[in-house]
């Protein structure tokens, strides 16, 4: 990385936020801004199309915010993070040794963040980013929406709009108005962002939206199968029919 340009891509919804980091990086020999991005949805476009080295990008931003960024690309591209004080995420940096810079910030501090980010892309130490995005988010209940990344664009799927969601190797498939969106992503970490109140595991493969269920059969022996209002069926475990019954 020494040896050759540091290319760059900036992330902020405001455009004098933007015109500071690229006011400071112009200091710095070896580096290039090779990207502006006002929201997340460009930014993740970018990303995808730009393969860029390092990502200055900023937290609060409207759509999408910083972390649901991160969520979407993963370990795509180094990152520092840009950001008015937020308690929650700062104290997960620290912890998680991620650079950031807390607005405002001068050009000493900028070139410090800087040079750390530049010692560990030589190194090429990970963003651990699910512990990053599990400690840095205040806790605020069940997700709202699911962000499913297809390349350079996003699927933004309303939860309410979600049939079932089903395991697959390393992802999860989430079903909805009759498409399947597969997402990097645990069947726990799934089950853990969604309403109980409206979802429930009724396979160690499937997780339900209730208010899709038509009706419970009897398909074997201690085997069940649950049949949705489309007709779909999905396989229930001994264990979560037990769940099931508790909310039918």
């Amino acid at each position: 990385m020494s040896d050759r340009t540091l290319r760059v891509i900036i992330v902020d919804d405001e455009p004098l936020a933007r015109s500071v980091v690229r006011e400071y990086l112009r200091a710095h020999a070896g580096t290039e801004v090779v990207a502006e991005c006002g929201n997340g949805f460009e930014a993740v476009t970018a990303v995808t199309e730009l393969s860029p080295d390092l990502m200055f990008l900023d937290i609060q931003m409207p759509k999408l915010d910083g972390f649901e960024v991160l969520e979407l690309l993963g370990r795509a591209v180094p990152v520092i993070f840009t950001t008015a004080y937020d308690q929650y995420a700062l104290r997960a940096f620290e912890v998680h040794a991620v650079d950031y810079l807390l607005k405002p910030f001068d050009e000493q501090r900028f070139a410090e963040a800087l040079s750390r980010a530049r010692a560990r892309i030589q190194a090429r130490a990970p963003v651990p980013v699910q512990a990053l995005l599990a400690d840095a988010r205040p806790q605020a209940g069940p997700v709202a929406r699911v962000l499913i990344r297809d390349g350079g664009h996003v699927h933004v799927i309303p939860v309410e709009k979600i049939d079932y969601v089903e395991a697959q190797d390393d992802y999860v498939c989430y079903r909805a108005d009759g498409k399947n969106h597969l997402k990097e992503q645990t069947m726990a970490a799934a089950e853990a962002s969604l309403d109980p109140a409206r979802f429930v595991r009724i396979h160690r493969s499937y997780i339900l939206n209730l208010e899709r269920l038509a009706r419970v059969e009897l398909y074997a022996k201690d085997s069940r199968v649950a049949i949705l209002r489309d007709g779909t069926r999905l396989p229930v475990s001994r264990a979560g029919y037990a769940r099931l019954a508790r909310r039918l």
